[in-house]
């Protein structure tokens, strides 16, 4: 119940605040259908506000969120008595049923969140993006703009390009406006970045809705019916879904935005007279380059890629170049008027692209074939966006063809400018598309990431351009518009099943905040800790590592994000977790949770531990404390580097199982130390002590009982479960007599 209170808290509170704006920039010749453009409204007038915040030594939107309530207020009441109370009340009701519309599908993709933990919290699928926006929220819900204190001033570890502090790559080269409607909500709120972020990405997705509606309805011409029908599968389709679960706001925003601006285009230009009042669009048009710049500023490039294209053709049509110029005076002068108000992240652009050529983001998608369009998809397996197998692959996808290039042939015919719109939403995008796979294919990198980011920021568009056909509802052939009928059943299916796949991988994921993550929480209030090495072996727990500790100096052996880079570990303590811990005698050693230790690196005891070869990937069983364990594929390692100048004395605790019976031999440098027994429950053990010498050593776990096949359905050969393995090391007692 918690995650429906605050998914739809949010998306009420977003509304809210855009109420008043959408009733001022309204073009006068749509004034009645201002509640189309509430949601980016809102969007764009709290990012602005944190954004002017954050130029200021304020505290953070914990000193300012809820002051700033009073803006929409005001914005309301001007509004509202510009246009007159009883006036806006009926216009919104006209768009009750598509209010309802998006209550069900901010139902639909909330309940697999729900159903993960009862705490509320952020989950992810395969990105460990949740946690940089979180780190973002936090920046700018709680610090002061000129704070060099903890993580901020840390220069050596936090520089990208030209920015030197944390707090300033915030507001040029990340995604600034995910991480300031997260941060601004939860001060208003009351919530933390960690139970907000998942929720938000989903109430962003829902907030498309309306433009998807409305482009379909006045560009496209769909009914009622058929325009919101398409709302519908835009917002449960897993192309959307996948980037929802992954936790990637930005590329939401984006596609609301590129929406927002497309309408804008073509309304502007079909406008009588459009010359004279192309000034009345600015309004609606510095809001959709407003999210632009906040959220995805290198889009910006390509964005009005689809309108250009198409007042383009319309401008050969007619052969009116004077008003193609006018209109692109008008379009681009919001566009740079936008770009001063977000100054520094116009600025960052060229370094943003830079970085893009220094770093291959992301992994590898597969392709959307024709069904795919359409939502089609899977949902199985590890890869989540795979095109379908065998003969339903090809029916769907030649379906999805043929209707589309019918419905177009027909168009061509009857309404030539409606042909071409098709034409001018698809060919551009999709060619940018195939060329990013070609590129991923013949270089064996990640830019079919990149392709699939291309697609899903224009895929309002796109989507409106590939149900071309759902005009034959209009038709008077009842073969055509049974074939329409047809084919809107087939996808509503086809996606609905789409999302149950997907809501099954996210209450399977791994990735996800637990309050054994969240114990770590609590060393920002350890005075004693100066600074911190970030020593946890999986990236989604260094992120949110550091986003939890932001207050202490870290630093990271490894280049964990941007922002994190790797440097010399120069912190006083030492945290470690995971599957496997190290704890050390004395005031040296905190415990954190179940799974984390923070050691002192100054301490004469201090050693590092790691898994090495051998082991299975980490497998879970939720439950009110979730269970992680690992498998061990046969002879299994552990890595332990001593780098004290004399041998530590060592315990090693196991909290383990086996499939059957089986004896664990500890071998150390070819010489068989330890052996101890494991049965088939789960239980703690503990193997009398050994000595680890100076420098590297390689641990070997083995047994005389051969691995022993998982199940009938898992081919797995499996030896022993790891449910923690603790190294402790013991105070030496005496003379020390080496053990090989």
């Amino acid at each position: 119940m918690i995650y429906l209170l605050v998914s739809f808290g949010l998306l009420l509170h977003i509304l809210i605040w855009g109420v008043g704006l959408a009733l001022l920039v309204t073009p006068a010749r749509w004034r009645k259908f201002w509640p189309v453009w509430i949601a980016p409204c809102g969007l764009v007038l709290q990012s602005a506000v944190v954004w002017l915040g954050a130029h200021t030594t304020l505290v953070g939107t914990n000193a300012y969120g809820r002051w700033a309530e009073l803006l929409p207020v005001a914005l309301l009441l001007w509004g509202l008595a510009r246009r007159g109370w009883r006036t806006s009340g009926r216009e919104l009701g006209r768009f009750a049923g598509l209010g309802g519309l998006m209550a069900v599908c901010l139902l639909l993709l909330t309940l697999p969140l729900s159903r993960v933990t009862r705490d509320l919290t952020t989950v992810s699928i395969g990105s460990c993006d949740a946690a940089d926006y979180a780190a973002g929220a936090r920046v700018l819900q709680e610090f002061a703009s000129n704070d060099r204190s903890g993580f901020f001033g840390l220069t050596e570890v936090v520089s990208v390009a030209s920015v030197d502090n944390f707090y300033d790559f915030w507001l040029k080269l990340n995604h600034f406006t995910p991480s300031a409607l997260i941060a601004f909500n939860d001060s208003v709120l009351g919530l933390e970045p960690h139970e907000s972020t998942g929720l938000m990405t989903v109430v962003l997705l829902v907030l498309v809705m309306p433009l998807v509606y409305w482009l379909a309805r006045s560009t496209a011409n769909f009914g009622r019916g058929a325009s919101s029908w398409l709302a519908f599968i835009f917002t449960i389709s897993p192309v959307t879904g996948y980037a929802v679960y992954n936790v990637a706001p930005g590329q939401i925003l984006a596609a609301e935005a590129i929406a927002l601006v497309t309408w804008a285009g073509l309304a502007m230009w079909r406008e009588p007279g459009a010359g004279r009042r192309g000034w009345t669009y600015g309004g609606l048009l510095l809001v959709g380059f407003g999210l632009i710049w906040g959220a995805y500023n290198f889009i910006v490039i390509i964005c009005l890629v689809p309108v250009t294209a198409c007042v383009a053709g319309w401008t050969l049509e007619k052969n009116d170049f004077r008003k193609l110029a006018r209109w692109l005076g008008w379009m681009l002068g919001p566009l740079l008027l936008s770009a001063l108000f977000f100054y520094a992240r116009a600025a960052g652009l060229v370094e943003r692209f830079l970085l893009f050529r220094q770093y291959d983001f992301g992994w590898k998608i597969p392709v959307l074939w024709p069904e795919g369009w359409l939502g089609m998809v899977s949902g199985v397996g590890p890869l989540p966006l795979g095109e379908l197998t065998g003969v339903g692959s090809w029916i769907l996808g030649g379906l999805t063809v043929l209707l589309l290039v019918g419905a177009w042939l027909r168009s061509v015919i009857k309404r030539w400018k409606q042909a071409w719109l098709v034409v001018a939403f698809i060919l551009p995008v999709m060619a940018g598309y195939a060329y990013l796979e070609w590129r991923g294919l013949k270089l064996g990198n990640n830019a079919s990431y990149d392709a699939y980011k291309l697609f899903s920021v224009f895929y309002p568009v796109l989507l409106v351009a590939f149900c071309h056909w759902l005009l034959w509802l209009k038709d008077r052939s009842s073969l055509l518009r049974g074939l329409a009928l047809g084919m809107i059943a087939v996808v509503t299916v086809m996606n609905l099943r789409g999302l149950y796949l997907l809501s099954q991988r996210v209450e399977a994921s791994l990735l996800i905040v637990d309050r054994d993550l969240l114990a770590v929480g609590k060393v920002e209030t350890m005075a004693r800790v100066k600074s911190v090495n970030i020593l946890v072996p999986d990236f989604w727990t260094r992120l949110w590592t550091n986003a939890l500790l932001l207050r202490k100096p870290q630093y990271f052996p490894t280049h964990t994000y941007e922002g994190r880079l790797n440097t010399p570990l120069r912190g006083e303590w030492y945290l470690n977790g995971g599957m496997v811990q190290v704890r050390l005698p004395g005031p040296d050693c905190e415990i954190i949770g179940r799974r984390y230790a923070l050691v002192r690196t100054g301490s004469p005891y201090w050693l590092r531990a790691e898994l090495g070869e051998g082991w299975y990937g980490t497998e879970l069983l939720r439950g009110r404390q979730s269970q992680l364990w690992n498998w061990t594929k046969g002879d299994a390692a552990l890595e332990l580097v001593n780098p004290q100048d004399h041998p530590l004395k060592v315990e090693l605790h196991f909290t383990a199982r086996s499939l059957v019976a089986r004896d664990i031999q500890i071998w150390v440098g070819g010489i068989q130390l330890r052996t101890f027994h494991l049965g088939t429950e789960l239980k703690p053990v503990r193997v009398p002590p050994i000595y680890i010498p100076p420098g590297k050593v390689t641990v070997w776990l083995r047994s005389s009982v051969p691995p022993t096949r998982a199940s009938a359905r898992d081919p797995r050969l499996l030896g022993f479960a790891a449910y923690s393995i603790v190294v402790a090391v013991r105070p030496n007692e005496g003379a020390m007599e080496l053990e090989f």
